[in-house]
């Protein structure tokens, strides 16, 4: 059995040390970004945001929308009804920002029947743009972006061979309690397979931008009928039309929330579940990826236990998870480098996170392995206080919606 562990432990630590490659690319992707002069691309662009609930110092997150540094924009809030809670606050935002400000209103989508609420206040909101508007932005509520995000963001776009340019989110926890900081330890993995590669890039929903025409070309307030996913269908919309997607790491934002241990896993479930219908393949390599992980990791602990000092088990078992562990606090070291290039705002909050993101990797690959297998199991979800079932990529039911808005 010993050489069966062998075989997989030398897998493993391959996959890891590729894995710290990468965030040695990471790294340095982020910094050929970072020294490019300021984009002077400044088309008129239409901001979106959807809301449902109140986030986190919401009034923050939309404040910073009104005070980014780029001359020619308007923002469109959408909720589904007048009631929600997100209401007083936008009009609020509304009211009091500061001339000279952008263009902003809320628009009122009504409840969806066949789609995600999210989906169906996006296509809603499309319909109100202004004439002059060339490029459509798309931001999530939770998240709060600086004031160059924007003009970072859209910047890719100047080239009109690139289908679409995205962000991707950061967790910060004000109180630092541990599920929140497993969180965004789990979050800082998916953060870093985006990169330098445009083929292989994926869409963030709460921090993406593309240019009208190619939203209009590709039909795609059709494609986003009956569907869950914004950023998912538009990946595989790009994917199938062969537009590279941009990662733009100034498009990097922050969401500064805690969470608790069942909505941690809520929210990585909900993932997961997504990934499974909507790209099938990832979730497999996740699922595999992290059962290998907790087979090497748990077996080569039991042999450290199990066997002499002197066999090669044990050296073999030792000298592997050392490997192991080395290349993954690696990763994690240069990931979060390369993050506190582009979040300087939170740079006090970034060097709280050193240890956590250190160390809880260790445990991030048993949340995705349940995570999987719960996507394996069910394609039920609870999203913002709404019941879903996800039939197929393009079809979804609604089924309930309860006073859970998280």
């Amino acid at each position: 059995m010993i050489f069966v562990f062998c075989f997989f432990a030398v897998v493993l630590v391959y996959f890891s040390y590729k894995s710290f490659r990468g965030g040695i690319d990471y790294l340095k992707f982020f910094e050929k970004e970072i020294a490019k002069p300021k984009s002077d691309f400044t088309a008129f662009t239409t901001i979106f945001v959807p809301c449902r609930g109140i986030d986190n110092a919401l009034e923050v997150n939309l404040n910073a929308l009104f005070v980014q540094d780029f001359p020619n924009y308007e923002i469109i809030f959408v909720v589904d009804s007048k009631t929600d809670e997100a209401v007083s606050i936008i009009e609020t935002v509304i009211k009091n920002a500061r001339l000279p400000t952008p263009k902003s209103r809320l628009i009122i989508a009504g409840k969806s029947k066949s789609e995600s609420q999210k989906i169906h206040n996006l296509r809603k909101a499309v319909l109100h743009v202004a004439d002059e508007s060339k490029i459509f932005v798309f931001v999530d509520s939770d998240a709060r972006p600086n004031k160059n995000w924007l003009r970072n963001l859209i910047a890719p776009l100047k080239d009109g061979k690139i289908g679409a340019a995205t962000g991707y989110r950061w967790f910060i926890s004000p109180k630092r309690n541990f599920a929140s900081q497993l969180r965004a330890v789990w979050n800082a993995s998916i953060a870093s397979t985006l990169g330098g590669n445009v083929a292989k890039n994926f869409v963030w929903g709460g921090s993406m931008a593309m240019r009208r025409e190619v939203f209009e070309k590709l039909e795609m307030r059709e494609k986003w009928r009956g569907t869950l996913s914004d950023d998912f269908t538009v990946t595989r919309t790009m994917k199938a039309a062969n537009l590279p997607v941009y990662f733009v790491p100034q498009a990097l934002t922050v969401s500064v929330e805690n969470c608790t241990f069942s909505e941690l896993f809520e929210f990585t479930t909900r993932q997961m579940k997504i990934t499974r219908v909507y790209a099938q393949d990832l979730w497999i390599q996740s699922f595999l990826g992290a059962g290998l992980f907790n087979l090497v990791f748990i077996w080569g602990i039991f042999n450290l236990f199990f066997y002499s000092l002197n066999s090669f088990a044990l050296l073999f078992s030792l000298v592997s998870l050392l490997l192991i562990s080395v290349f993954s606090i690696g990763k994690s070291w240069l990931r979060l480098n390369a993050v506190k290039l582009v979040l300087k705002d939170y740079e006090s909050d970034l060097k709280k996170q050193f240890w956590t993101q250190n160390t809880l990797w260790i445990f991030t690959p048993a949340i995705y392995f349940y995570n999987d297998f719960c996507a394996l199991v069910s394609r039920e979800i609870v999203w913002r206080g709404i019941k879903y079932e996800l039939k197929s990529p393009t079809e979804t039911i609604v089924f309930e919606e309860n006073t859970t808005q998280k």
